[in-house]
């Protein structure tokens, strides 16, 4: 470049200033040529672009109609689906309005026709009741003629005819209820008989008891006569001394070997009994002796009742009573009813109680308990006023023993109402064990009263011509005449005995009424 601009003629200093311009035009040339190269290139970058961003929104739009076309499709379909579905409906709900418009076309029919049978009814009921109306008025005028008429026949005034009319009405009702009682009565004992008997005979077959028989008096064996003298005592001192300490009398007469111990209460006398073997054992016998062995008697015994209450309680599985309360039940032990040891009456009716309590549903525990307990007044009604059930009750009540057991033994002989199922149960348990064969005895005296009596209540009756009281006073027969009684009268008769006979005796057990009325027909062939 130098070399040209000598050539040229230039000056030394314009040479370089010279090549400065033409170095920057020719510098602007240069980046005018690559801005425009590089200004093609983004033009043809950016065309590139504009055309891959033309496609790419082509084939997004092409999806977006693709989608389009498939969510419209899908909505069609259901769309059809629901409108199907509703079609269905439709079609049902028209069948269903159809059927029932045809039900009620029918009910509507019905209705029609029953409105017109009543209507038909309705006016049969006004011409029936014309026709009675008609009727009553020709029945009064006929009743006044026969009424009339039959004053005149039989002369009678009007209360005499209304006082025989009433006579037949009441002869009439007696009849129909003793009918009725008959029937009733029939039907009942049926029923009653069959369970009682199922649940009565299932208590006894389940339970046996010994038969255990005391008296009033105990006898002591001695070793020979000359004992007599020494329990005598100088003067009697000893026998006053023995019966003061154990308060019962002792018997020495010429019965040999023996000397006899009576006393009311049988614990004092068991405690006599025993203290009498223990001194004729010891032989020492003096007041002072005597009232020592006859203190550690009483300790022994009442250890003893203790031990008896304790097993018959674990016998009959009764559980809390209290150790007076067993010594109550074991001195039972020494007491009898009719010959019948109590202890042993009170743990047969513990078992049969709770047996019929099962057979029942009820809880066979709390009918053991009453059971055990019902009679334990009889262990202190010498000291105590009052009758057996009350007074065990209120001798109960110290104790805490439920209501339901309290009831039981205050009520076991009807004394007091029954207030839960249990006391009806303990009687009848009662009842069953006093009046089984061989359980009790009773005197002569008393026996033949009580057969007296039973006869003498069924004779007392209209109608009877005979009573006879058998099988110890079990059953009474009653002989009727039978032109006097008819059928239905006779088993009127037969419950009014009965009723009475438990209002005005008092008895074990059961006594059954049995009436027989026949007619007997007499000829003699000549």
């Amino acid at each position: 470049m130098n070399a040209i601009m000598m050539t040229i003629g230039l000056p030394d200093v314009l040479i370089p200033i010279v090549t400065l311009i033409l170095g920057i035009c020719l510098a602007a040339i240069v980046i005018q040529m690559i801005s425009r190269a590089r200004a093609k290139t983004f033009e043809q970058d950016l065309q590139r672009q504009i055309e891959g961003a033309k496609r790419e929104a082509e084939n997004i739009i092409k999806s977006a109609q693709i989608d389009a076309a498939a969510e419209t499709i899908k909505k069609k379909e259901q769309l059809a689906t629901e409108s199907n579905q509703i079609r269905t409906e439709l079609r049902e709900a028209e069948m269903r309005l159809s059927k029932r418009e045809d039900a009620l076309d029918r009910q509507a029919e019905l209705l029609r026709q029953r409105e017109k049978a009543f209507k038909q009814r309705e006016q049969e009921v006004d011409k029936r009741l014309r026709n009675i109306g008609l009727k009553e008025k020709q029945l009064s005028v006929l009743m006044a003629k026969q009424k009339n008429q039959l004053l005149k026949i039989t002369a009678m005034d009007i209360e005499a005819a209304k006082d025989l009319l009433l006579k037949r009405l009441e002869d009439e009702c007696e009849h129909e209820m003793s009918a009725l009682i008959q029937r009733k009565v029939e039907e009942t004992t049926e029923t009653a008989n069959e369970k009682s008997r199922e649940i009565i005979s299932a208590a006894i077959q389940r339970y046996a008891a010994e038969q255990t028989c005391e008296v009033t008096v105990s006898t002591v064996d001695i070793p020979n006569d000359d004992m007599k003298g020494r329990i005598i005592g100088r003067e009697g001192r000893n026998i006053r001394a023995f019966e003061k300490a154990t308060g019962v009398d002792v018997i020495v007469d010429d019965t040999p070997g023996m000397i006899v111990v009576s006393g009311f209460n049988p614990v004092r006398r068991e405690v006599a009994r025993l203290s009498m073997e223990r001194l004729i054992q010891d032989g020492r016998i003096h007041p002072s002796r005597i009232e020592e062995l006859v203190a550690q008697t009483k300790k022994d015994v009442n250890h003893k009742l203790l031990q008896l209450g304790k097993d018959a309680a674990v016998e009959t599985n009764v559980r809390g009573l209290s150790n007076k309360v067993l010594s109550l039940i074991g001195a039972l032990s020494f007491r009898t009813s009719y010959g019948q040891n109590v202890l042993r009456h009170s743990i047969e009716v513990a078992y049969l109680t709770q047996v019929m309590a099962d057979e029942l549903g009820l809880d066979g525990s709390i009918a053991r308990r009453a059971g055990l307990l019902h009679d334990i007044g009889k262990a202190i009604d010498h000291d105590v006023e009052g009758s057996h059930p009350a007074i065990g009750a209120n001798y109960l009540k110290r104790f805490s023993e439920s209501p339901v057991v309290l009831n039981a033994v205050a009520g076991h002989h009807g004394d007091v109402p029954a207030e839960n199922p249990y006391t009806p149960l303990v009687a009848a348990a009662d009842a069953i064990s006093a009046s089984r064969p061989g359980a009790r005895r009773e005197t002569l005296e008393r026996y033949i009263k009580r057969l007296e009596k039973l006869e003498e209540i069924a004779s007392g009756f209209k109608g009877v011509e005979n009573a006879y009281a058998i099988q110890a006073g079990r059953e009474i027969r009653v002989i009727v005449g039978a032109e006097k009684v008819d059928d239905e009268a006779a088993m009127k008769i037969a419950r009014d005995i009965a009723n009475k006979i438990e209002g005005e005796m008092t008895y074990p057990g059961e006594i059954q009424v049995t009436l027989l009325r026949e007619v007997r027909c007499v000829e003699y062939a000549k």
